[in-house]
């Protein structure tokens, strides 16, 4: 049983060429998390690979795929971690959390039970993963309108107690699946930015601060 803090899994003999591409400005860990049956492999195959089976295979612990993008002029590559929903594996995924720079925190909106266990997820991204992690609440299967039990407003009312971005998604008609993951790209992008201006603000602040508080010759001070 693998607990928390332990070292991820080697990486399946497919994987390795694609992980050990080192072409890349940034690498952003991402993980899709949610309930079991929301739609997560299938939103991950829909970005990833741009196709759709309705065939539904449960996931088996943790599975990834490596994806690369251009955003301002930057080449990042993208590691999105596809996690089971099932109570069972919540140890194994868990464990993933931390380092994960952005979740996709999925619901199936024809399933109330899914909507309802959002908190509990946001929860555990609270406790597991970074500070600064950000995320993005996805309604997934806006393609089945007639099935539909959780309401729009419902899920934005939720994102904003939240704090978080909130998109409705269709991956098996495509909808909104590109735009979720390059806002949350920004979203990162966005704070590294602030981040980084904030670090260099700093610096001149205690540059300045130094400056400042050495003595002066009016003070008296010496000039040797």
């Amino acid at each position: 049983r693998t607990q928390i803090g332990d070292p991820p899994p080697p990486l399946p003999e497919n994987r390795e060429e694609d992980a050990a591409d080192q072409n890349f400005d940034y690498m952003f860990k991402l993980l899709i998390i949610g309930n079991s049956s929301v739609g997560k492999t299938s939103f991950l195959f829909r970005y990833a690979d741009d196709s759709f089976t309705s065939a539904f295979v449960s996931t088996v612990g943790i599975d990834f795929k490596v994806k690369t993008v251009f955003r301002n002029d930057k080449r990042i590559k993208l590691q999105i971690w596809d996690t089971a929903g099932q109570e069972r594996y919540r140890t194994i995924t868990t464990a993933y959390y931390r380092g994960a720079m952005g979740f996709l925190l999925m619901y199936d909106i024809t399933n109330q039970d899914s909507f309802s266990a959002v908190q509990d997820w946001a929860t555990q991204i609270k406790t597991y993963s970074w500070d600064n992690a950000q995320v993005i609440l996805v309604g997934n299967k806006c393609d089945l309108e007639d099935d539909r039990l959780v309401p729009t407003e419902d899920g934005q009312r939720l994102s904003e107690d939240l704090g978080f971005q909130f998109f409705e998604a269709s991956a098996k008609d495509n909808v909104n699946v590109k735009q979720v993951f390059e806002r949350l790209v920004d979203v990162i992008c966005e704070k590294m930015s602030q981040s980084l201006e904030g670090e260099a603000d700093l610096v001149s602040n205690h540059r300045g601060q130094a400056l400042k508080d050495s003595p002066s010759d009016s003070q008296g001070g010496c000039a040797c």
